[in-house]
């Protein structure tokens, strides 16, 4: 068999295999081959691989030294598609890139600088930048690993990550709102008209309101998954916005070729619920309650990047977030309840004459390395 070099990585609250791009073929079009045995696919058990049956446990991240002046290293993540001979490079993972920043410290990637090493980054899904700060452990002079922090949807604590996307606006699209509006009126078949917010911060995203389409908002992911008529709705919202964004023909289109980008989810004003581990969430604790789909299913915490859309959101004036948004807390803070806990986004957004300029979204991550060594691959 073929033998690669891999570091299997937690990001925030994603997993997924890390790989130095010189370790990988040069021949790109040998790439997907690789990762989907990687993973399992396209068995949807994923028994024969190291993924984990969902979006979130299906990361790959190749990641190599910049370059250009000013990056340290840049990097590309491919989505596998769970249950499909399909890896899909459209978007980022805002969660996998707080793993890049320890990662490249740890394979000496980066110069360190004590007690602190900010990582500059390059995304090559998006062309956007990204800092990422990593603490140094004084003794081993590498990623500190332990500390206090925690995170919604992560056991235990860790060392903080503060991951900071700078101008993610426009990350495929070019434009923060992609149709020149922040509140569009989709027409979905079978349906029939549905105001949402289409934008793009990081990621494109599409969001509605839960009560528009019968839900509550605070529904887990099992119940999501089991209501197929809801699954199918939310197909048909993310496809009719991927049309308006340009990313397909028609709705089939949008799900066989680009079911990555953008993502749906729906919002509702803040309510209490208990989380996927049972724990209360209170909703004096969040600004907003928001569920997320990814693939197809919807996702366990919330992506990172779609946070930060959700985030942004919340400041636009008319916007199906703005409406729905609770009493804000800390300044400058957009904390947001999804259903492993509350993640909360710093959104850093001047209103300038010609309309919102976002400099950068920020947000507070843990990673760490769980395995190293070789991955065996058919030839």
């Amino acid at each position: 068999m073929r033998t690669f070099k891999t570091v299997f990585m937690r990001g925030g609250t994603s997993k997924g295999c890390m790989f130095h791009r010189e370790d990988l073929p040069a021949d790109r079009g040998e790439w997907d081959s690789i990762f989907l045995q990687a993973m399992g696919d396209p068995d949807p058990k994923q028994i024969d691989g190291m993924g984990g049956t969902v979006s979130s446990n299906n990361k790959i991240v190749i990641v190599w030294k910049s370059e250009e002046p000013g990056i340290d290293v840049e990097y590309l993540v491919g989505q596998v598609i769970v249950g499909k001979s399909q890896v899909d490079y459209k978007s980022n993972c805002g969660n996998m890139t707080a793993a890049v920043g320890p990662y490249a410290v740890e394979e000496g990637m980066v110069p360190i600088t004590e007690p602190i090493t900010t990582v500059h980054m390059l995304n090559r899904n998006t062309d956007k930048y990204i800092d990422v700060t990593v603490p140094i452990d004084p003794e081993t002079k590498t990623f500190a690993q332990e500390g206090d922090c925690a995170i919604a949807g992560v056991d235990g604590t860790a060392a903080e990550l503060k991951v900071k996307f700078l101008n993610p606006a426009g990350a495929k699209t070019g434009k923060l709102l992609p149709t020149g509006k922040c509140l569009d009126v989709l027409d979905i078949p079978g349906f029939g008209p549905l105001k949402a917010t289409i934008l793009d911060v990081s990621n494109p995203m599409v969001l509605v309101k839960a009560e528009d389409i019968g839900m509550t908002g605070t529904e887990l992911p099992e119940e999501i998954n089991g209501n197929q008529e809801l699954c199918d709705l939310l197909e048909k919202i993310r496809g009719m916005a991927c049309c308006r964004m340009g990313f397909a023909k028609d709705l089939k289109d949008a799900t066989e070729n680009s079911p990555a980008v953008p993502k749906v989810g729906y919002v509702t004003s803040p309510k209490s619920y208990r989380d996927i581990a049972g724990n209360q969430v209170e909703a004096e604790d969040m600004d907003i309650c928001a569920r997320v789909i990814s693939v197809f299913k919807c996702h366990k915490a919330c992506p990172l990047t779609s946070a930060s859309a959700i985030s942004v959101a919340a400041a636009m004036k008319g916007s199906v977030v703005e409406q729905m948004m609770g009493k804000k807390g800390q300044a400058g803070q957009v904390r947001i309840g999804h259903p492993s806990g509350i993640m909360t986004m710093v959104p850093e957004l001047v209103e300038t004459e010609t309309g919102l300029e976002l400099p950068s979204v920020g947000v507070q991550r843990t990673a760490r390395r769980i395995m190293d060594g070789t991955l065996y691959i058919r030839k």
